[in-house]
């Protein structure tokens, strides 16, 4: 654990898009009108779901968990940005280097695998109606949920553990916007094969199966809407379920594109763009893309809005 010292020496310089002022600017506006975008439309999804009864079911209680993971997920790296955007020295200590790193890596696969479980639930209410109550029932929605975390934070743990350990021979400058594993491997002053082709692994494993398996259950959900004789039940169904492809396709999209595609494919201008998109952009979409259609979420809005205080609790 030698490595351990180093967590409160020095730190790392971003250089980000430092010799581009302009474009630092446009970038500053942009990720500071995600940002609080992504702050209301997820906090107003999870109180919505909390306050309003009609929401307490599986489907909005792992989009609640959506919503609280993209806020995490989005203050992660959002807020160090912003601050580096505005400063003329753009530094992050060693220590804030490692927590963004370990918190927004383990957030991005916990995404992975509940989206993955939000396709299943999906399944469960389209293809198995009758039984969807007693299939997905509270402890296994809970059981569910905790699964995602606890992988995602193992796998950061392990990942986090492994890039450190990494020499870098005095490098500390990171031509990135954050503290992100690509980017820390490019200090590296020995050969990185060996972690490439670990890291490769594991994101087959939190990317590639997890997309297998949603593309697999709205395969089924496919075929079972199209069963449905009733014209506006099978619009209900698409429309429910297309909210969540387009999700699943704009996070995976730019996830693949980062970690699964060789380094030579894309210019690191382009590395700094998706992961601008997938750590901040992504989560702003989601509350729109998962309410703007929605009834039920407008409903529960209208409810929630429209309570009178004077009359709580009669």
């Amino acid at each position: 654990l030698s490595w351990v010292p180093l967590l409160f020496l020095g730190e790392f310089i971003m250089l980000g898009v430092s010799d581009r002022p302009q474009l630092e600017m446009l970038l500053f506006v942009l990720i500071l009108i995600c940002y609080i975008m992504t702050l209301l439309g997820n906090t107003t999804i999870i109180v919505v779901s909390w306050l309003d009864p009609h929401l307490h079911t599986p489907m909005y209680f792992f989009l609640s968990n959506l919503s609280f993971l993209d806020l995490c997920y989005t203050t992660s790296v959002g807020p160090q940005i912003l601050v580096n955007f505005r400063s003329t020295r753009k530094s992050i200590s060693w220590a804030g280097c490692v927590a963004q790193l370990y918190i927004s890596l383990s957030l991005g696969c916990t995404e992975c695998l509940l989206l993955a479980v939000m396709s299943y639930d999906r399944y469960a209410a389209v293809c198995h109606l009758l039984h969807y109550t007693a299939i997905m029932s509270h402890s296994l929605c809970l059981q569910l949920v905790a699964t995602t975390w606890l992988c995602g934070f193992v796998n950061s743990t392990v990942h986090t553990i492994l890039t450190l350990r990494l020499p870098r021979c005095g490098r500390n400058q990171i031509d990135h916007l954050f503290c992100e594993v690509p980017a820390l491997l490019k200090l590296a002053c020995v050969d990185t094969s060996d972690y490439i082709t670990k890291l490769f692994t594991s994101s087959v494993i939190f990317l590639l199966v997890p997309l297998v398996l949603i593309l697999v259950s709205y395969g089924y959900i496919g075929a079972a809407v199209l069963r449905i004789r009733s014209a506006k039940g099978r619009f209900k169904a698409f429309n429910t379920c297309a909210s969540h492809l387009a999700v699943v396709s704009l996070f995976y999209g730019t996830g693949i594109s980062m970690y699964l595609q060789p380094p030579s494919s894309h210019s690191q201008d382009q590395d700094k763009m998706l992961s601008l998109f997938y750590t901040l952009v992504t989560p702003m979409l989601n509350p729109l893309i998962y309410t703007l259609r929605n009834k039920e979420v407008h409903g529960a809005l209208r409810r929630v809005l429209g309570r009178n205080p004077s009359t709580k609790g009669t």
